[in-house]
């Protein structure tokens, strides 16, 4: 218990000593190729990993980001989303990136084993690329993303979950699942 609360208390400040970027809709870019880490450790390149069909990813920079994200993750599940949804916690910056195996241990400790195939961490240089497509105002709100087969954002949301944007989200997903 000790090591998440370490966790808990350097998380944010790790995230405060990276610069602002102001929020921007990334809706109709291609997301960036990023190398990413599953919590099984085993390396999963984004959005390569899912090229050909559909998936979601829900991004947070924040250890606070947490809360919005498992709202989403409920939602998407009672909802039978049919499209792979991954967590994607992206931490920008050099200490994060020579401390990310300590950082993943504590989130191992706090997710079911079963889980861990579906958080797949990106760390530095990776993280800032998705940084610079959404912007991190307003750090604990998840991004959540809908990439189409070709890696593109086909939808995306970034002010907190709704309802309403799920089942947004959910009708689209679904009309891309349909075309595969």
């Amino acid at each position: 218990m000790k090591p998440i609360l370490t966790l808990a208390a350097c998380l944010p400040a790790l995230a405060a000593c990276g610069s602002t970027v102001k929020n921007v809709d990334p809706l109709g870019q291609v997301f960036p190729s990023v190398a990413g880490q599953s919590l099984q450790k085993q390396p999963v390149p984004i959005p390569g990993a899912y090229a050909g069909k559909p998936v979601v990813l829900l991004v947070g920079y924040v250890q606070e980001t947490q809360f919005d994200l498992d709202r989403w993750a409920v939602g998407l599940t009672m909802a039978k989303l049919p499209v792979p949804a991954v967590e994607v916690p992206t931490i920008p910056g050099l200490v994060p990136s020579m401390i990310s195996g300590w950082i993943d241990s504590g989130m191992r400790s706090g997710i079911p084993a079963e889980d861990w195939a579906s958080v797949v961490c990106v760390y530095g240089a990776d993280a800032k690329k998705i940084v610079a497509i959404t912007g991190n105002q307003s750090p604990r709100n998840g991004r959540v993303f809908l990439l189409d087969a070709q890696g593109k954002v086909a939808w995306f949301h970034d002010r907190g979950f709704s309802a309403g944007k799920l089942a947004e989200l959910d009708a689209k997903a679904r009309e891309l699942a349909s075309r595969q």
